[in-house]
């Protein structure tokens, strides 16, 4: 590498990580609230919260790394033109061709994450972030009983805590109601109690501790009330299920599963069709990665003596809008209302041609400005919202 591709890289790393780190942040944290609401109502331990974000994270960076590269290269290009920089560099018979050697070198190393990503780590992330939220649901990763409320658990038990402190390992105004066998049941208020294993994994022991046991039987007369200092009694867990296998989504396949899918002509029709929309889909979001840095260089630099940043916004505006038409090509390809090769490839090549036309008319044609129409609107536009402001209308007067 030249000192000006060593000079460009660093110019291109610094926003291309911040935005990377930015987007995956604003994901996360979006998530983060659902997740911790969820949790909460479920009972769950707080530190689930973080296996749940950890098996999204690599869903965030899929979508974050096309954003970073082409917020990158954009605004590493912007600030050369706004500091003259870029006119350097094209007097001394330096092209846009040349130019686009560092971006490019970004955009195969993060293409080549990013198909590890979609196709091998998401995967196995989603089915872990799935099976998370199973054992959630089911009480598999030690849910608690909520404090002050009901809890329900197999063959009739009931229980309601009033006060619990020590993480959980000491329980105050504690009430249990059990059926028994024969149509009894047991009533059973206590000061304090625990919660101790057995060797059944389908039953727990719950010490109780300071209370009054009142037992209520088809044979007696009438029930019979106990006072004890201590009693354990037995409380039956819910059976534990097993989470279903892998591949319940296609979510959930890699790569190579999916082609197997979609080349298998005895599966049926629907598994074909939408396996194969996910691969493609999941291709061509790799794919536009290699459009971005010509994009990058057609929006980011402006024209001249204008500080407009109206290609920052048009850039995020097309790049979002463009995944947004890959989601719908997925639906009706997974549907078999289009095929999914062309519902998917005919909109990248349309997208293609026109990143191709603007970066030629940058690179190529003298002066020329893909979004120099635009660009024009806004100032004018600009302009006439300054005339009609009191305070710039009294200034333009003096």
């Amino acid at each position: 590498m030249t000192s000006i591709d060593r000079y460009m890289a660093r110019l291109i790393a610094v926003p291309l990580l911040a935005n990377l780190a930015i987007a995956s942040m604003l994901l996360a944290l979006d998530r983060m609230r659902i997740l911790f609401d969820f949790v909460a109502t479920e009972g769950g331990p707080v530190s689930v919260v973080w296996q749940l974000l950890a098996n999204l994270l690599p869903e965030y960076l899929g979508l974050g790394i096309p954003i970073g590269l082409l917020l990158g290269v954009l605004l590493a290009f912007r600030r050369l033109a706004m500091s003259s920089e870029l006119d350097v560099l094209r007097a001394v018979g330096i092209s846009y061709v040349r130019l686009l050697r560092v971006p490019y070198m970004f955009a195969i190393g993060l293409a080549a994450l990013n198909l590890a990503i979609v196709g091998y780590v998401q995967p196995w992330a989603r089915y872990g972030y799935e099976q998370l939220n199973f054992e959630l649901r089911t009480g598999a990763l030690g849910a608690s009983i909520k404090v002050g409320e009901f809890t329900n658990f197999p063959n009739g038990a009931t229980v309601r805590i009033e006060e619990s402190q020590d993480a959980g390992r000491n329980l105050r105004g504690i009430f249990v109601h059990k059926d028994t066998p024969g149509g009894g049941w047991i009533a059973v208020t206590a000061a304090s109690g625990r919660f101790f294993a057995t060797d059944n994994p389908d039953e727990i022991i719950f010490r109780l501790s300071n209370g009054t046991l009142v037992n209520g039987d088809p044979s007696f007369k009438a029930p019979r009330v106990l006072t004890f200092t201590s009693h354990d009694l037995p409380i039956p867990l819910p059976r534990a299920e097993s989470f279903r296998g892998r591949g319940g989504r296609n979510l959930e396949l890699t790569l190579p599963e999916l082609v197997r899918n979609g080349r298998d002509q005895a599966a049926p029709d629907e598994l074909r069709m939408t396996s194969l929309a996910a691969l493609h889909f999941r291709l061509v979001e790799v794919a536009t990665i290699f459009l971005l840095p010509m994009l990058a260089i057609a929006l980011g630099v402006p024209p001249k003596r204008s500080p407009s940043a109206i290609g920052i916004f048009l850039s995020i505006v097309m790049i979002v809008t463009y995944h947004k038409v890959n989601e719908y090509g997925e639906s009706v390809g997974s549907l078999g209302l289009v095929d999914p090769f062309v519902a998917l490839w005919v909109p990248f090549v349309v997208f293609a041609a026109l990143i191709f036309w603007m970066f030629y008319t940058v690179a190529y044609v003298p002066g020329g400005q893909p979004i120099g129409w635009l660009e024009r609107g806004a100032a004018r536009l600009g302009k006439l919202i300054s005339a009609r402001i009191p305070g710039r209308r009294a200034t333009a007067g003096e």
